[in-house]
Protein backbone atom coordinates (compact mmCIF):
# COMPACT_ATOMS: atom_id res chain seq x y z
CA UNK A 1 0.00 0.00 0.00
CA UNK A 2 0.85 3.79 -0.63
CA UNK A 3 -0.59 7.08 0.52
CA UNK A 4 0.31 10.09 -1.77
CA UNK A 5 -0.04 13.32 0.37
CA UNK A 6 1.52 15.16 -2.37
CA UNK A 7 0.16 15.89 -5.54
CA UNK A 8 0.97 18.23 -8.32
CA UNK A 9 -0.91 21.31 -8.04
CA UNK A 10 -4.05 22.65 -9.85
CA UNK A 11 -3.69 22.90 -13.83
CA UNK A 12 -5.25 24.80 -16.23
CA UNK A 13 -6.89 22.96 -18.99
CA UNK A 14 -4.99 23.47 -22.48
CA UNK A 15 -6.49 25.43 -24.78
CA UNK A 16 -6.29 22.78 -27.46
CA UNK A 17 -8.55 20.70 -25.13
CA UNK A 18 -10.97 22.90 -23.57
CA UNK A 19 -13.19 25.86 -24.36
CA UNK A 20 -13.23 28.21 -21.37
CA UNK A 21 -12.03 28.39 -18.07
CA UNK A 22 -11.40 24.62 -16.56
CA UNK A 23 -8.64 23.83 -13.71
CA UNK A 24 -7.38 19.85 -13.55
CA UNK A 25 -6.27 18.10 -10.25
CA UNK A 26 -4.33 14.27 -10.52
CA UNK A 27 -6.17 12.20 -7.98
CA UNK A 28 -4.00 9.22 -8.87
CA UNK A 29 -1.78 8.24 -11.40
CA UNK A 30 0.03 5.05 -10.32
CA UNK A 31 2.91 3.40 -11.42
CA UNK A 32 2.91 0.26 -13.59
CA UNK A 33 1.36 -2.18 -14.02
CA UNK A 34 -1.53 0.06 -12.94
CA UNK A 35 -2.92 1.86 -16.12
CA UNK A 36 -5.66 3.45 -13.95
CA UNK A 37 -5.79 7.94 -14.07
CA UNK A 38 -8.41 9.99 -12.04
CA UNK A 39 -8.68 13.75 -12.29
CA UNK A 40 -11.21 16.29 -10.46
CA UNK A 41 -11.82 18.44 -13.53
CA UNK A 42 -13.51 21.85 -12.38
CA UNK A 43 -15.50 23.82 -15.29
CA UNK A 44 -16.83 27.12 -15.21
CA UNK A 45 -19.74 28.05 -16.48
CA UNK A 46 -20.04 27.30 -20.33
CA UNK A 47 -16.42 26.00 -20.26
CA UNK A 48 -16.26 22.09 -21.92
CA UNK A 49 -13.93 19.77 -23.54
CA UNK A 50 -13.06 19.68 -27.28
CA UNK A 51 -14.30 16.22 -28.84
CA UNK A 52 -12.51 13.38 -28.08
CA UNK A 53 -12.53 9.38 -27.22
CA UNK A 54 -10.42 7.13 -24.58
CA UNK A 55 -9.40 3.36 -25.82
CA UNK A 56 -10.78 1.78 -22.63
CA UNK A 57 -13.74 4.23 -21.89
CA UNK A 58 -13.78 6.56 -19.20
CA UNK A 59 -16.42 7.31 -16.12
CA UNK A 60 -17.43 10.64 -15.25
CA UNK A 61 -18.74 11.10 -11.51
CA UNK A 62 -20.47 14.39 -10.83
CA UNK A 63 -19.65 15.93 -7.57
CA UNK A 64 -21.35 19.50 -7.81
CA UNK A 65 -23.28 21.75 -9.74
CA UNK A 66 -25.12 20.62 -13.24
CA UNK A 67 -23.29 19.42 -17.19
CA UNK A 68 -23.62 18.52 -20.27
CA UNK A 69 -22.87 15.67 -22.43
CA UNK A 70 -22.77 13.94 -25.37
CA UNK A 71 -21.72 11.53 -27.43
CA UNK A 72 -21.45 11.92 -31.54
CA UNK A 73 -24.77 11.47 -33.00
CA UNK A 74 -26.46 11.75 -30.03
CA UNK A 75 -28.41 14.02 -27.57
CA UNK A 76 -26.54 16.69 -25.43
CA UNK A 77 -27.91 15.46 -22.05
CA UNK A 78 -27.85 17.40 -18.70
CA UNK A 79 -26.04 16.02 -15.68
CA UNK A 80 -25.98 17.28 -12.10
CA UNK A 81 -24.24 16.21 -8.95
CA UNK A 82 -24.50 12.61 -8.19
CA UNK A 83 -24.93 11.44 -11.60
CA UNK A 84 -22.70 9.00 -12.88
CA UNK A 85 -21.80 8.59 -17.06
CA UNK A 86 -20.42 5.14 -18.56
CA UNK A 87 -18.07 6.84 -22.00
CA UNK A 88 -17.58 3.63 -24.20
CA UNK A 89 -14.27 2.75 -25.36
CA UNK A 90 -13.38 5.05 -28.33
CA UNK A 91 -16.83 6.34 -28.00
CA UNK A 92 -16.28 10.17 -29.02
CA UNK A 93 -17.28 12.97 -27.01
CA UNK A 94 -17.46 15.75 -24.81
CA UNK A 95 -18.48 16.90 -21.99
CA UNK A 96 -18.69 20.07 -19.37
CA UNK A 97 -20.50 22.65 -17.54
CA UNK A 98 -23.95 24.36 -18.10
CA UNK A 99 -23.96 27.16 -19.50
CA UNK A 100 -24.76 29.25 -15.55
CA UNK A 101 -23.43 26.55 -13.60
CA UNK A 102 -19.58 25.61 -12.27
CA UNK A 103 -19.60 21.41 -12.41
CA UNK A 104 -16.73 19.38 -10.89
CA UNK A 105 -16.88 16.00 -11.90
CA UNK A 106 -13.94 12.94 -11.40
CA UNK A 107 -12.72 11.42 -14.60
CA UNK A 108 -11.66 7.84 -15.05
CA UNK A 109 -9.37 6.50 -17.54
CA UNK A 110 -7.22 3.86 -18.08
CA UNK A 111 -3.88 3.75 -20.44
CA UNK A 112 -3.29 1.93 -23.52
CA UNK A 113 -0.36 -0.28 -23.35
CA UNK A 114 1.18 2.73 -24.91
CA UNK A 115 0.38 5.17 -21.98
CA UNK A 116 -2.35 6.93 -24.14
CA UNK A 117 -5.42 7.79 -22.36
CA UNK A 118 -7.56 10.36 -24.57
CA UNK A 119 -7.72 11.33 -28.50
CA UNK A 120 -8.65 14.74 -29.22
CA UNK A 121 -10.29 16.06 -32.23
CA UNK A 122 -11.70 19.22 -32.87
CA UNK A 123 -13.27 21.88 -30.48
CA UNK A 124 -17.31 21.61 -29.90
CA UNK A 125 -19.03 24.26 -31.84
CA UNK A 126 -21.03 27.10 -30.16
CA UNK A 127 -24.19 25.89 -32.36
CA UNK A 128 -23.36 22.12 -31.05
CA UNK A 129 -23.11 23.30 -27.39
CA UNK A 130 -26.00 25.78 -27.21
CA UNK A 131 -27.98 23.07 -28.58
CA UNK A 132 -29.50 22.57 -25.59
CA UNK A 133 -29.92 19.61 -23.44
CA UNK A 134 -32.87 17.05 -22.61
CA UNK A 135 -35.20 17.48 -19.90
CA UNK A 136 -34.32 15.63 -16.69
CA UNK A 137 -36.59 12.76 -16.51
CA UNK A 138 -35.64 11.75 -12.90
CA UNK A 139 -39.19 11.69 -10.74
Amino acid sequence: MHVTRNHPGTQPGPAECFTGSVWLDEIAAPPAPSRLRMFSVRFAPGAHTAWHRHPHGQVLHVLEGEGRVQRKGGAVETIRAGDTVWIEPDEWHWHGAGPRTFMTHIAVVEAAADGTTTQWDAHVGPEEYAAGASPDTRT
